[in-house]
């Protein structure tokens, strides 16, 4: 069942046009991810279908009724509120309606007092009758659990519930968003990079949800292993135009090479067929009979009607980066001995230790918060070091790829960004290179200030590179780019005669790009010589060799002590499913109780009785708090 489509759909701004004649549509539960170049309209086709931006022409067709949920890059908090207060406003109505209770609930009771039997004391009740259903029908009763639940499953703690929004960081607050957009339930999810500033543990969680959502799903990201666990269809803008391909984004970059050289093929073929129909053309003409010329006019006739191929686009224009040393270090790079660090009396990580050696491409990798980005501002004695000490080797010479670009001067245009650093290069040299990294003609006189995430990356790469630096400090360097640019730099990195020590969550990259691991703990450094996915599995089998040593080392004694656990364990087990039915059956008992006090309260007799009136709605009142506590503890057993 197709729940959205659209058909021939074009968007300009201005001259400019953005998309044109995109046309495809989606399936009920399908996952797709949408793909392209910065800059090639796939947020513009997002907001489109969100409804966000008008378009000039084409058609967009929503099935009736469907809900979408659209996770932005940049979503709007308010800082000032809490975790819990920013994600319990996705409720705001049911709070309000809440309050029109109470309040419902207080004018009755004053009603009843001064005239019982009122026609203006009937509406009220009728008004409260009818608001009260409405209110258990959208779950009144349990939405703050929900949203608790919800909370507790994106792997907030209970005590950060409290904290303020500008506190988080943007792994927590992307964590937020979507926990807003999860308790709309859409239909439809739309995720604008859902992935940006989460750390590998966050993303991992997100693939889990992700891959059991029910509902259909639209997304746009350039993590490529993302995209290769979740999706079963690519859609490309390229050109303006839309292209899908089934599969994941493995697939996809097969088929497309495979479709790119087969439309090489037939415009190849066609362009050889039209030049030998052209030359048959020329010498029928020679000849100069009627006849000939006849037949030359009706293949020239045949010809016009020929429908010529565009030579397909077989690259895109990249960036051309290469990275080299300006003198080389010796073997020893960088030496790090028991490094300690804390902010007052809160410690970040200690008893850190590891070595680089010339030549090798190691990742730190770790949750965001356990201070990787710390650790290499202490190598760039940006940061003091608590303890410990590190040792940077002969000739060992920086260079420093900041993910917040600090390093630019947001004042300054392109041009003078790179030549105030370089001031003996002419202007020719330095619109040269701005020009492989595709800053061309009058866009290298853009202020810096006015730049994309993604110029500003290549804006500062490109600083990297002139700096001839021989070991990088790359923090985050995928962080803003394209697919394609991502891959341009995994080219260059292994090409480079340098050292790289980088901090990355791109798993793809990290696989490509690394020889060595770093995993940073708050109580240390755990070390991998391979990829991403051999540390993982090494991961995997280091606690498979500690369960199984577990098990060898224990003796009898343990095990006698380990089964009489269990029999408790099981036993309180028992207990405890016992104790939880006995609490659903008392909430089963209340949950109708308060219902026949409700429809008691809007009985004449009741009502038009105060102190009937008044005893109710006490026994009203008492039941839903026994509701609210028999549901505080039966989420206590949930949690235990």
């Amino acid at each position: 069942m197709i729940v959205l489509s659209c058909n021939n759909i074009t968007k300009s701004f201005g001259i400019d046009v953005i998309i044109k004649n995109i046309t495809f549509s989606i399936n009920k539960g399908e996952k797709v991810g949408l793909v392209g170049g910065n800059g090639a309209g796939k947020s513009t086709l997002f907001k489109i279908i969100s409804q966000q931006l008008p378009y000039e022409a084409g058609e967009l067709y929503i099935t009736k009724s469907t809900k979408i949920g659209y996770l932005e890059q940049n979503n709007i908090l308010n800082m000032d509120h809490t975790v819990y207060e920013e994600v319990v406003m996705v409720f705001s109505d049911l709070m309000a309606m809440e309050k029109q209770l109470r309040d419902a609930e207080v004018n009755i009771a004053e009603l009843s007092k001064e005239s019982p039997s009122s026609l203006q004391l009937n509406e009220a009740m009728n008004h409260y009758s009818s608001l009260l259903e409405d209110f258990n029908q959208k779950n009144g009763y349990g939405f703050r659990s929900e949203v608790r639940g919800v909370l507790r499953g994106l792997g907030f703690a209970e005590e950060e519930f409290h904290q303020p929004i500008f506190q988080l960081s943007g792994g927590q607050k992307t964590r937020i968003s979507l926990a807003k957009l999860l308790l709309t339930k859409p239909d439809i999810l739309m995720l604008d990079e859902p992935t940006n500033h989460l750390d590998i543990e966050a993303v991992e969680w997100l693939e889990g949800f992700l891959k059991d959502y029910n509902g259909t799903i639209l997304m746009i990201s350039h993590d490529r292993y993302f995209l290769d666990q979740l999706v079963s269809r690519i859609m490309e803008i390229e050109n303006h135009g839309l292209e899908s391909y089934n599969g994941n984004y493995t697939d996809f970059m097969k088929k497309k090479q495979i479709t790119r050289e087969q439309q090489l093929r037939e415009y190849l073929a066609q362009e050889k067929e039209l030049d030998r129909q052209k030359d048959v053309i020329r010498r029928l003409r020679q000849h100069g009979t009627e006849k000939l010329m006849n037949r030359a006019k009706s293949k020239e006739k045949q010809l016009s009607k020929v429908e010529v191929l565009t030579k397909p686009q077989m690259s895109h224009d990249k960036a051309k980066i290469r990275f080299q040393t300006g003198m080389k270090s010796g073997n020893d790079i960088l030496s790090a001995k028991d490094l300690q660090k804390s902010f007052g009396d809160q410690p970040l990580f200690e008893n850190v230790f590891f070595d680089i050696y010339q030549g090798e491409r190691v990742a730190l990798i770790g949750p965001n918060g356990v201070g990787k980005s710390t650790l290499f501002k202490i190598l760039l004695n940006k940061e003091i070091l608590t303890d410990g000490e590190f040792k940077l080797g002969h000739n060992v010479d920086i260079g420093y790829y900041d993910q917040e670009q600090e390093n630019l001067h947001p004042n300054k245009i392109i041009i003078d960004e790179i030549w105030d650093d370089h001031i003996h290069m002419d202007q020719t040299q330095i619109r040269t290179l701005l020009g492989a990294f595709l800053f061309r003609d009058e866009e290298v006189f853009k202020p810096v200030l006015n730049l994309s995430g993604g110029e500003k990356a290549r804006l500062s790469l490109l600083k990297l590179i002139l700096s001839k630096s021989n070991f990088l400090l790359l923090d985050e360097p995928t962080n803003h780019l394209d697919i394609e640019s991502k891959e341009v730099l995994e080219d260059a990195l292994l090409q480079y005669d340098g050292t790289v020590f980088f901090i990355s969550h791109d798993r793809y990259f990290l696989n490509r790009v690394a020889t060595k691991i770093i995993e940073l703990k708050p109580n240390g450094a755990e070390m991998f010589l391979g990829n991403y996915d051999y540390c993982m599995e090494k991961k995997k089998q280091q606690l498979l060799e500690e369960e199984n040593e577990d098990a060898q080392i224990k003796t009898k004694t343990q095990l006698k002590d380990e089964r009489r656990k269990e029999k408790e364990e099981r036993n309180r087990t028992k207990q405890q499913a016992k104790l939880q039915q006995s609490l659903e059956e008392e909430i089963m008992v209340s949950e109708e109780r308060l219902s026949e006090l409700e429809a008691l309260m809007c009985q004449e007799e009741i009502y038009s009785n105060p102190e009937k009136s008044k005893e109710i709605h006490q026994k009203v009142l008492e039941t839903k708090e026994k509701i609210d506590i028999l549901y505080e503890q039966w989420e206590g057993y949930q949690d235990s």
